[in-house]
């Protein structure tokens, strides 16, 4: 729906008198045989004359900058901008201004060559100004122009670079390349919500363990990620991680994924995050990490707050970081315990983290199936079924308000857990057993 009504902007720019294409990355996914999301359009009309064409129109603090938002049909938005040149660039990020130009000289100023197509939808025909077309036949990410200049304009472009590769699985021409790498300590300078979502894409993606290679390997992960650069050597058991050190271990986590959660992600990032800062060695040579995964949460939070995530999302996150290695004890559980932690929220990611951890590592996963089993066993309800008490119901057999009203409705939700009683009858019975006896936690 969106591309029909696609075409119709630009058939209506053509019908009025003015050049207009689709532009950038819609062109790009079209010719990669992917179906676009967003259609850029752009056009030789000015902001002004694209407002006196269409009735309906937004985001008015774009013109400066040559851009105006086009709303078709219900309210579908199209973002319309001016072929122009960009000004100079004071801050890294944006320009002081643009010009008006032509679409080869508004083709020379975007960021990479695969991006720099013009379509038209009408008469179906692409232009090419800048070789685009043929680095998207071998498969190479290009800059426009000289990279440096490129990435100096918008220092954002030195992640792109990497996005782009990674998720279109192309390798990155040298010179381009070799600009990433110089430039690398500049990207320290980038808003962190723009890093973030750029990063996002990459470990949401469907190669995530390249993408660290690259940032790992331009130096980028180093300026940005710091916490997870100082994974490299640090070495671990061979006989829990034959794979080697905790980057290798991450990477290989990491190389299990692709287009997963953005939560499953952070997790498999994060979760050996605190390792680097808890290593130990006992008396009989054994390498420890004791804690690791409490210091890890801690870290974790203090990272994601850097990067200024939702609190949902660092709260799931930090959660699954600090559960982590409760996994290994399963098995050995009481009921009661083993169905509070299928009651966690965020248990569905908390085990795939951990099959993955297994899957890096000495890929034993039957705890995974034991879990996911045990799930099919006890239903949802018996997992976590409703409480059969609550306060009111103590202070009627006689308790005070206070402290020993929440130690007891514990007590009884852990009978219950644990299958001793199963009925309101049962646990008011047990609930006069526990007063009478005075029996605390």
């Amino acid at each position: 729906m969106s591309k029909s009504l696609a075409i119709q902007v630009v058939q209506t720019l053509q019908d009025n008198g003015y050049v207009a294409y689709f532009a950038g990355g819609c062109v790009r996914d079209q010719l990669l045989g992917h179906e676009a999301s967003d259609f850029d359009i752009a056009t030789n009309a000015t902001p002004d004359q694209v407002q006196g064409i269409f009735p309906r129109t937004t985001d008015l603090q774009g013109k400066t900058f040559g851009v105006v938002r086009v709303i078709m049909g219900e309210n579908t938005t199209f973002e319309i901008a001016t072929f122009r040149q960009d000004l100079d660039y004071v801050d890294g990020r944006r320009p002081t201004g643009v010009r008006y130009v032509t679409a080869e000289e508004d083709a020379q100023r975007r960021d990479f060559t695969v991006n720099g197509l013009f379509f038209d939808p009408v008469a179906e025909r692409l232009i090419d100004y800048v070789g685009g077309q043929e680095d998207l036949q071998k498969k190479i990410l290009r800059a426009i122009g000289k990279p440096e200049t490129r990435f100096k304009e918008d220092k954002l472009r030195l992640l792109r670079a990497i996005r782009f590769a990674v998720n279109l699985d192309f390798q990155i021409e040298s010179t381009t390349w070799e600009a990433v790498k110089g430039l690398a300590t500049t990207s320290k300078d980038i808003v962190v919500e723009r890093v973030r979502d750029e990063l996002d894409k990459i470990w949401t993606g469907p190669h995530p363990a390249r993408g660290l290679d690259l940032l790992d390997q331009s130096g980028i992960l180093k300026v940005i990620l710091p916490e997870i650069s100082a994974m490299h050597g640090v070495e671990q058991s061979p006989q829990f991680h034959p794979e080697g050190d905790v980057f290798k271990h991450t990477r290989l986590m990491l190389s299990q994924l692709s287009n997963q959660s953005l939560e499953l992600a952070l997790s498999v990032l994060f979760h050996d995050v605190g390792k680097p800062r808890t290593q130990t060695t006992d008396e009989t040579g054994r390498i420890r990490f004791n804690e690791h995964e409490t210091v890890g949460a801690r870290l974790t939070e203090e990272i994601m707050l850097r990067f200024r995530y939702s609190n949902d999302m660092i709260n799931t996150v930090c959660q699954c970081v600090a559960y982590h290695m409760q996994f290994k004890d399963a098995p050995k559980m009481k009921l009661s315990t083993l169905k509070r932690m299928l009651a966690r929220e965020t248990i569905s990611t908390e085990m795939d983290l951990h099959r993955v951890d297994c899957l890096g590592s000495h890929r034993d996963i039957s705890i995974y199936e034991f879990l996911k089993q045990k799930q099919t066993e006890l239903g949802a309800e018996e997992i976590q079924p409703p409480r059969l008490l609550n306060g009111k119901d103590l202070m009627d057999l006689g308790v005070p308000e206070g402290a020993r009203i929440g130690q007891l409705l514990n007590q009884i939700v852990e009978a219950q857990l644990d299958g001793r009683i199963k009925t309101r009858e049962e646990a008011l019975a047990l609930a006069r057993e526990l007063i009478k006896s005075k029996i605390l936690d």
